[in-house]
């Protein structure tokens, strides 16, 4: 990728589209990990263990920049998508998880969709650093941006507008953590997710939001892309309304408009 500042893209990013929380810069940390200063650990720093999607929370709307090990991560299926649990058969365990909750009515449909699902292998990665791309710390893996369907919609008319190829959604409802940060960098193409229950449960993802997410290298790609699609017809967000016509009003407003000879 081209030298970018990326507090240039994030403030450029946030105001064009009007997001209301801060884009995310994601990095994936093997053997040796080290953190930037000033990062924080949930198991360290607030002494509880928390899910994937609340650091993502922490990063987008608080603006902190969060590291997470397996020490720090208290949700099973994301423990299990990313790498982390230590099973024998992540596969397997996700699959079995799925048909005891009652997501899937029999195991092969199960594991139909976790084979579909993006997934790190045990210990392909050791831990997942989460920030505001605005703090430029590092050259992100992924950068996600939350937003709502009009917002996403920009996005992707941006990638369009640059690679020719529609955006593609791999949707199901659930560990959508997985979609929306590792699918960019295994796929190296752009997701769009519709975010799962545990987002909406425990990192307070709002119903009008969705989550647009593409490779990291791929940002500056996606600014001229904003700057430049459908700009000869004006498009934008906010989606200006057509103004240009003569409202139509019931018959006995006609009718008083002719007694009154308004016009």
């Amino acid at each position: 990728m081209a030298d970018i500042s990326y507090r240039d893209a994030a403030e450029f990013i946030r105001n064009d589209l009007r997001l209301k929380t801060l884009p995310v810069a994601v990095k994936f940390l093997g053997d040796d990990l080290e953190f930037p200063e000033k990062t924080r650990r949930p198991y360290q720093f607030l002494g509880k263990r928390i899910t994937i999607c609340q650091a993502v929370t922490m990063a987008r709307l608080y603006g902190w920049t969060v590291g997470l090990t397996k020490e720090d991560i208290i949700c099973v299926p994301a423990l299990l998508a990313f790498g982390l649990s230590g099973a024998e058969d992540p596969g397997g365990s996700l699959t079995s998880l799925f048909c005891e909750i009652n997501f899937h009515q029999d195991r092969a449909q199960a594991h139909s969709e976790v084979q579909s699902m993006s997934r790190f292998a045990n210990n392909e990665f050791q831990a997942l650093l989460l920030a505001p791309l605005g703090k430029g710390l590092f050259d992100p893996d992924v950068v996600a941006c939350y937003g709502n369907p009009a917002q996403i919609m920009r996005l992707t008319q941006a990638w369009t507008f640059k690679r020719g190829n529609r955006v593609k959604g791999l949707l199901g409802g659930k560990v959508e953590c997985s979609e929306y940060l590792i699918a960019p960098l295994k796929t190296e193409s752009p997701r769009i997710a519709i975010p799962g229950m545990g987002d909406r449960i425990f990192s307070m993802t709002q119903d009008d939001e969705m989550v647009f997410s593409i490779p990291g290298r791929d940002l500056s790609d996606l600014l001229e892309g904003l700057q430049q699609a459908g700009n000869k017809i004006g498009a934008r967000y906010p989606v200006t309304f057509y103004q240009n016509f003569e409202p139509v009003f019931p018959k006995q407003y006609k009718e008083l408009a002719q007694q009154l000879e308004l016009f």
